[in-house]
């Protein structure tokens, strides 16, 4: 019997609509005139995958939405998901010049008011090259996946991309809050990598070893983009009852009826353990639902792991926070959540992480009274690496400068390999570039794989 989905009212729908509205062309060619179109520009050094920023703010300045459109995805393929989702505040626009004294150039709204103007229309801005007769399989269709595919299939090689879900576009389809990406985005970016020649296969898991060395045989070249594991366990009592801050995520943007009934519903006082870019994108699901929302964490807003423009964002949402606190257990009664058992905690010594180890107050047991325990306390490392026989960095795939692992001829990038700084989508898509620039020149000098 096939199964229906409820309809989501317009309401709902609106719920989750981007937070900021694309700007206008007035909107838009006032602010690109605001840039002084640095030569040694600091926001182009400042982003990770090098975006000639005065160059294309200057094309907006002209009319030029095409040409603009063409530098951004020249440099990054994925520039419509990273205009909403990158941290602009942290990176070009945190090194705008025009930030010490005045507003920084929206650089992000600009980069989305010309790569939405290449989508929105089915402009084709690249050809790929004659074919080579080399080929390469791509696991993975998140950012770093996507990138890898797109460049390679620009150099004329042909790309299989594979994908375990049941929609491409990894983190970017499922697990980035509607409100900085719609779907709808991501879905378009996979589309155009197929308009490049890539074959997507969804639907295609990687499991083990076995499997590695059959692409292996099938293509001259394996470009692993796995991402990260599930959300660890908080290994308390009454876990049971708790919800993956991923899965809601991922329910608000594929289906979001299904926050309102089964398993993944939500109540009238939702908790949110953790403060990381998950956690504030879950209670924002949340409030966006009509919940009181309430972020716990053990340690003060100093040690956030979210960046800080969310943090305020959540506060205007009206998320509450309660810091220095740690769960210990899920008050259960009847098969329903009534509360979050937690202990008051103080700050030590630095950890492993730098930051000060938070420790239990004795005695400071109390409950907070909820419906709803939500968990986004990061994601494991991925443990698909260890079948997979490669050797690992700190239970991350182990990488050369070029992104090649340990076995020949498979590379590796995006949060699989993240073992030093902070995983985020612009640093996958950087990955996939270099990744395939590497995998390009082995090519180039290594025959091709036996039929």
């Amino acid at each position: 019997m096939e199964r229906s989905s409820p309809v989501v009212p317009e309401s709902e729908v609106y719920h989750f609509q981007e937070a900021l509205p694309p700007l206008t062309a007035h909107e838009a060619t006032a602010e690109a005139n605001r840039c002084l179109y640095c030569y040694d520009a600091p926001c182009m050094q400042a982003c990770p995958t090098h975006i000639d920023i005065p160059t294309f703010i200057r094309k907006i300045s002209t009319g030029n939405l095409r040409g603009s459109g063409r530098v951004i995805l020249e440099a990054n393929f994925l520039g419509a998901t990273c205009a909403r989702v990158c941290p602009v505040q942290e990176l070009c626009e945190g090194a705008c010049v025009l930030g010490k004294d005045h507003e920084p150039i929206q650089i992000g709204r600009l980069q989305r008011y010309a790569t939405d103007h290449i989508f929105d229309r089915g402009l084709q801005v690249f050809t790929p090259s004659p074919p080579t007769g080399r080929s390469v399989a791509v696991v993975g269709s998140g950012p770093a996946g996507i990138s890898a595919s797109a460049e390679l299939a620009k150099l004329g090689h042909q790309v299989t991309l594979f994908e375990k879900r049941e929609l491409g576009g990894g983190l970017s389809t499922y697990g980035i809050i509607g409100l900085r990406e719609p779907v709808e985005v991501s879905l378009r970016e996979v589309e155009a990598v197929q308009n490049l020649g890539v074959e997507v296969r969804t639907g295609v898991e990687l499991t083990d070893r076995e499997g590695l060395d059959v692409l292996l045989s099938q293509y001259d070249a394996v470009f692993l983009a796995l991402g990260l594991g599930a959300v660890p366990a908080l290994g308390v009592p009454g876990e049971e009852a708790v919800l993956d801050g991923l899965a809601v995520i991922e329910a608000s943007k594929v289906e979001p009826w299904r926050l309102k009934v089964g398993p993944l519903a939500l109540g009238q006082r939702v908790v949110v353990i953790g403060a990381g870019n998950t956690a504030i994108d879950a209670a924002t699901v949340g409030r966006r639902h009509g919940a009181e929302v309430e972020i716990v964490y053990r340690r003060t807003e100093n040690e956030m792991t979210a960046y800080r423009h969310e943090y305020e964002f959540a506060l205007h949402e009206g998320v509450g926070f309660t810091f220095l606190t740690q769960p210990i257990g899920v008050e259960v009664e009847g098969g329903r959540v009534i509360g979050l058992r937690c202990v008051r905690m103080g700050l030590g010594h630095p950890d492993a992480s730098g930051r000060p180890r938070p420790e239990p107050v004795p005695g400071s047991e109390f409950v907070i009274p909820c419906d709803t325990v939500i968990a986004a306390i990061g994601q494991e490392k991925p443990a698909l690496a260890v079948d997979l026989g490669l050797a690992l960095e700190k239970g991350y795939i182990c990488v050369d400068d070029g992104l090649q692992t340990s076995e020949p001829r498979v590379y590796a990038g995006g949060d699989c390999i993240r073992v030093r700084g902070s995983a985020s989508t612009v640093m996958a898509v950087q990955d996939g570039k270099l990744a395939a620039a590497s995998i390009h020149a082995m090519l180039g000098a290594a025959p091709a794989a036996a039929d």
